[in-house]
């Protein structure tokens, strides 16, 4: 695997070191030890699966609170999305701050996200589906969230929003 530094701190965009041969191909998805050399958590006890009906759906911007705060990695296996990050560590140098990159069933990347950020996606295809692995268990109580269009943040989605639920909706602006 091959970590590469987003622009925000302790975020990375992972890519996959593929072998190819006449079969097709073969890459590791996830070591812990590779995981452990870069400092990053890889003790993951949850894995989610998010399938998104149309393109243009936004899911997101969603955190759980400490002490529930939770690494997550997530990888996109069917279609295409485009995956965002927000800093929300207070004191952090790239507080407030977002990044986005497109994952893709072909491009096979993943995203990192550490602990203290916000989380979303836009499906970029129909069917778009998302697995991603967590380090933490999901606590309702913790759950948090901000608002995918805040101007404070001031994400810029790739296509106009088709689909995004009332709770998301709903997240306060920072």
């Amino acid at each position: 695997m091959i970590f590469k530094p987003t622009p925000l701190a302790g975020a990375y965009v992972i890519e996959l070191e593929r072998r190819q041969d006449d079969r097709g191909s073969f890459a590791r998805a996830f070591c812990a030890r590779e995981f452990a050399v870069q400092g990053l958590a890889c003790s993951f006890v949850q894995a989610n699966l998010s399938t998104n009906v149309a393109r243009g759906t936004i899911r997101g911007m969603h955190f759980q609170l400490n002490p529930h705060a939770e690494v997550k990695m997530i990888r996109c296996v069917r279609g295409s999305l485009y995956d965002v990050i927000v800093d929300l560590r207070e004191g952090s140098p790239t507080f407030r701050q977002w990044f986005g990159a497109e994952l893709s069933e072909d491009n096979g990347l993943m995203m990192y996200v550490p602990a203290g950020f916000a989380h979303g996606l836009q499906a970029l295809t129909d069917g778009a589906t998302a697995y991603y692995l967590v380090d933490a268990f999901y606590a309702p109580g913790a759950e948090g969230g901000c608002r995918y269009d805040d101007p404070a943040i001031g994400i810029h989605w790739p296509l106009p929003v088709t689909a995004i639920s009332e709770k998301d909706v709903a997240w306060p602006l920072l």
